[in-house]
């Protein structure tokens, strides 16, 4: 057996260097095996030397298994390592071999990277930062326990979100530490490190229980959005049970209420949203100013039934601008875009395709969810041509501060929320247009229309085409 010893437990570049050695000199998946330096060796190991690959060796992989191998590498299965060298070694006969998602291999493989993803999302979500004083002034730390090695992944994203804080995030796998200049990174950390709380925290508590609507409750999605594994690190869990248990009596008590008179007083707090024909207000001035004010939009009927409006999510300025319809019943109650199933294939395709969600801004045309109940679910509607073009100044208010290069449009309704204009999807799809400022569009279909298609077949000819699609768009961004 052929054994391998990397150097740490995400150590990719270390098990490409080998997989290649490996590879060019013929050893097969079944007499080789990758551990990490932690793990326990077998009776019968031959380890095998880091090795150069000869020249010529003509060896070669799409750029989707690169994607994949970055995801599946911070996986906690032990034998992940082994598994992309499978996947390696069948791609040199099965060129079109991750197209196949039926194979056990690419299916194994997909998955852990969607539980990686899904580890980052939740890490982004369920972080709680506690405020201490230290000789440097204010610094915020928190202790997160991530289901997969994403600490390295993720720690991009809090910088980029709090890069006027000094804080660290300690893991069992490691730190993250931003000093205001540089993120750095260092060894695995305890929970005895992490400050038990501070006076922002009952300050959260009151207001997590304040927003609590017993009407709204459905507690297995709530458990499904935030798994019980994350609540003992999360300030507002210990508030959950309570709140479960007396929902039924505060719903009972809420039906029973009289109605709130109308305060005249209040009744122009909307009113530089609300336009008159000819009349424009100011458009917000950050993306911050835009998600606050956007949560008093009147400019259509939607609003009344949603749970939230939902904007964008992204980086402040991004080359990329990801368009979809409206946010669906998921996105509607997390109040983030593409969460759900289609936000799912979204991440697949584009993880395919080379494209890093994170450094896109991902929005919709309309901000609120259309729908219309059917029993206890809500049913999905498409916005009309009124509601979409009323919500046009939030997506252009959006663009001026995102400043975005290139526009992918998914389906019709973002098109014409982009564009102004119909168009015809399937005929115009990645055709490149341009709008006036020179911003180029690239149409393409809406993830949720591969759902829907009924043909296994056709399905998977039409997700190839999706990612072709978007592969189009990283050629027109310069990164292909």
């Amino acid at each position: 057996m052929r054994t391998v010893r990397l150097e740490s437990e995400t150590d990719l570049e270390g098990w490409r260097t080998h997989a290649r050695a490996l590879l060019a000199e013929g050893s097969p998946p079944s007499n080789t095996c990758f551990l990490t330096r932690a793990a326990p060796g077998g009776l019968f190991e031959d380890e095998a030397p880091s090795a150069p690959v000869p020249p010529g060796s003509g060896l070669s992989v799409p750029r989707a298994f690169l994607d994949l191998a970055e995801q599946v590498a911070l996986h906690r299965s032990e034998d992940r390592f082994d598994l992309l060298y499978r996947l390696l070694w069948r791609l040199q006969r099965e060129r079109t071999l991750l197209h196949i998602v039926s194979d056990r291999d690419v299916a194994d493989a997909m998955e852990r990277a969607k539980n990686v993803s899904r580890a980052a999302h939740k890490m982004k979500a369920f972080v709680r930062f506690r405020r201490i004083e230290d000789e440097g002034g204010e610094h915020w730390i928190a202790w997160f326990e991530p289901a997969h090695r994403v600490l390295e992944r993720t720690a991009p994203f809090f910088q980029r979100r709090f890069t006027t804080m000094r804080w660290t995030i300690l893991t069992p796998d490691g730190t993250a530490h931003w000093d205001l200049e540089r993120l750095s990174f260092g060894p695995s950390a305890t929970r005895d490190q992490a400050p038990e709380g501070d006076d922002v925290e009952e300050f959260w508590k009151t207001y997590y229980a304040s927003t609590f609507n017993p009407a709204r409750l459905k507690t297995k999605m709530m458990q499904s959005e935030m798994p019980r594994r994350y609540w003992a690190n999360l300030p507002e869990a210990s508030l959950i049970p309570d709140m479960i248990r007396e929902a039924e009596a505060r719903l009972a008590t809420m039906v029973s209420a009289p109605a709130t008179p109308a305060n005249p007083r209040l009744s122009h707090a909307v009113a530089p949203v609300v336009e008159r024909p000819g009349e424009r207000s100011e458009p917000p001035v950050s993306l911050d100013g835009l998600e606050a004010a956007v949560q008093g939009c009147r400019r259509c009927p939607l609003w009344r039934d949603a749970t939230q409006a939902v904007c964008g999510r992204g980086p402040a300025r991004a080359d990329l601008m990801i368009v979809g319809e409206q946010p669906g019943d998921q996105e509607d109650l997390a109040g983030e875009p593409f969460v759900g199933p289609a936000g799912q294939v979204l991440d697949a395709a584009l993880a395919e395709a080379g494209i890093d969600r994170d450094r896109a801004w991902v929005t919709n045309a309309v901000k609120h969810f259309k729908h219309e109940p059917r029993g206890k679910r809500r049913l999905h509607k498409t916005p009309d041509s009124g509601e979409v073009e009323a919500c046009r100044w939030w997506l252009d208010a959006e663009r001026a501060l995102v400043k975005p290069r290139l526009i992918v449009t998914l389906g019709a309704t973002a098109a014409l929320g982009v564009l102004g204009h119909k168009i015809a999807v399937t005929k115009d799809r990645g055709r490149p247009i341009r709008l006036d400022d020179g911003t180029a569009v690239l149409p393409t279909v809406h993830p949720s229309y591969l759902l829907r298609l009924p043909d296994a077949a056709t399905r998977e000819a039409e997700r190839a085409r999706f990612v072709d699609d978007l592969k189009a768009a990283r050629a027109m961004l310069g990164t292909a």
